[in-house]
């Protein structure tokens, strides 16, 4: 089991982190897996769906026998119930829409990397409190660099990452890095429905190379 700083290690040395719900198994399998080829390491599959948890063991299955070295975790985890079975199903990690104390806990005790999603200085000071050490600002697009840029000074040993409104421009991308964030969470803006409904593969894996290759740009 990968502990908490190896997971924020992972996502900030990538600099993004990818996530997607697909109800088709098939495709859920195929984006990953352009994803890997794109030179994506750490990704988010969302728990979403009927069908996510079904399709989140097939993607762990495939991960073990075609990407050793990814890791997947899985997104919008609500409760302690849902993080329990996907850790037993393979998740290397947890990523959630809000915040919840329960998860908290459970994760500062076991060393697994938890990313709540906060809004508020109040929602992530309560997460520094139980041993959060990685917050996603969600949503992203609501709140903004200039959010981040407030914030950053009140909480120097906090992991910053945005989630929603992030888009695949330099602009955006840089906006966000110089407000203090340490990666950029990307969803429709990176995997869209409209290249999943096509099932543009090559598409998903040319985006994703183009964003791995601004961030190594703003970076240097």
């Amino acid at each position: 089991m990968y502990k908490t700083q190896q997971i924020i290690d992972a996502i900030t040395s990538q600099g993004m982190l990818p996530l997607y719900f697909n109800a088709d198994e098939q495709v859920s399998i195929e984006i990953l897996r352009a994803l890997y080829r794109a030179g994506v390491r750490t990704m988010e599959f969302t728990n979403r769906g009927e069908e996510a948890f079904s399709n989140f063991k097939k993607l762990v299955e495939v991960k073990n026998a075609e990407m050793p070295d990814a890791i997947i975790g899985i997104g919008t985890i609500k409760n302690l119930h849902q993080a329990k079975i996907y850790l037993d199903a393979g998740a290397a990690f947890l990523v959630s829409a809000g915040y919840d104390g329960d998860v908290a806990a459970y994760c500062t005790k076991y060393d697994i990397f938890y990313g709540p999603g906060c809004m508020t200085p109040t929602e992530i000071q309560a997460a520094e409190n139980a041993g959060v050490k990685f917050v996603k600002l969600f949503p992203g697009n609501m709140l903004g660099p200039a959010f981040m840029a407030g914030i950053k000074d009140i909480f120097p040993k906090m992991v910053f990452m945005p989630t929603g409104g992030v888009d695949t421009t330099r602009e955006s991308i840089e906006g966000w890095y110089q407000s203090g964030v340490s990666a950029v969470g990307m969803g429709s803006k990176l995997v869209s429905k409209k290249l999943m409904d096509a099932k543009d593969y090559a598409g998903i894996e040319k985006i994703a190379a183009e964003v791995l290759a601004i961030i190594q740009s703003i970076r240097n």
